[in-house]
């Protein structure tokens, strides 16, 4: 997940020569039964679960994009070397489930400015992912301990400063994983992949937290597991709290220093 470059680095006076890590970036390719379907830019796992973490990416892709409901849905996932870089996962879905192609919008969401009406975005979402239905609750408390929760656990970014995280919490604030990307959303992918291949799915006594802002498609995902409160340490956007509202879930924004603002849902949040 981390490569080390030599640098020049000034610091007030004259430079001087160090080593630097970065956070590696490299592009993976989802194909479905053999047809590519998206190319997203991840950070490779670790050696030794860089396949399991591909795999989960890809799962969890695939199920806030509506082509799978489940593990069962999945036969296998095999990884497929291109020039010896492993940059390539290929699911195979179990006889009998139909691939609607159409149902892909990455190509409609990856943008916050692709002009698309809010209102008519979330009525097309609701076809395919009901509103989430939970009574769920969490202490203040316990909400203002995540954000440390997750900064301890982000041991790359601790490294490279450049990567972003997603952790998933039980409504006791005990971490049940957390996965770092360059990109957002592939962090949460990968944590959605990663519930259900354990079966953990719906996430309807979970919270979701990310270490950046809540964008709309942050909320979409969330919603495509169906977690009930989603929190970000930064800020939300008017589409992800719009979104959230009409689809019955709490958004907490700008979790951190002890902090926060619930935007919507605060019925789950209860006083310490």
């Amino acid at each position: 997940m981390i490569e080390t470059r030599p640098v020049w680095k000034y610091n007030g006076g004259d430079p001087s020569r160090v080593n630097d890590d970065l956070a590696v970036e490299e592009p993976l390719e989802i194909r479905v039964r053999g047809r590519s379907v998206a190319v997203t830019m991840r950070t490779p796992g670790p050696v030794g679960v860089r396949d399991a973490q591909d795999a989960e990416l890809a799962t969890g892709f695939l199920l806030s994009e509506g082509l799978i409901r489940s593990a069962d849905d999945i036969a296998r996932i095999d990884p497929c070397a291109r020039s010896g870089a492993g940059n390539i996962v290929n699911v195979f879905l179990v006889p009998g489930i139909d691939v609607e192609m159409d149902r892909l919008t990455r190509h409609v969401f990856a943008s916050s400015s692709c002009g698309i009406c809010g209102k008519a975005t979330i009525e097309s979402l609701h076809q395919h992912f009901e509103p989430v239905d939970s009574d769920v609750r969490i202490s203040t408390n316990t909400l203002t301990f995540l954000s440390g929760k997750l900064r301890g656990a982000q041991v790359c970014f601790e490294k490279t400063g450049g990567l972003h995280a997603a952790a998933l919490f039980d409504s006791a604030g005990t971490m049940i994983a957390v996965r770092e990307d360059v990109g957002r959303h592939n962090a949460v992918d990968k944590l959605l992949g990663y519930a259900l291949m354990q079966r953990m799915t719906p996430l309807d006594r979970h919270v979701l937290l990310v270490s950046g802002r809540a964008s709309f498609e942050i909320v979409q995902k969330a919603l495509a597991g169906g977690v009930p409160i989603v929190a970000a340490v930064s800020a939300p956007s008017s589409l992800a709290v719009e979104l959230a509202g009409e689809s019955g879930m709490t958004l907490v924004g700008f979790l951190r220093d002890g902090r926060m603002n619930v935007y919507c849902g605060e019925q789950r949040i209860t006083a310490r």
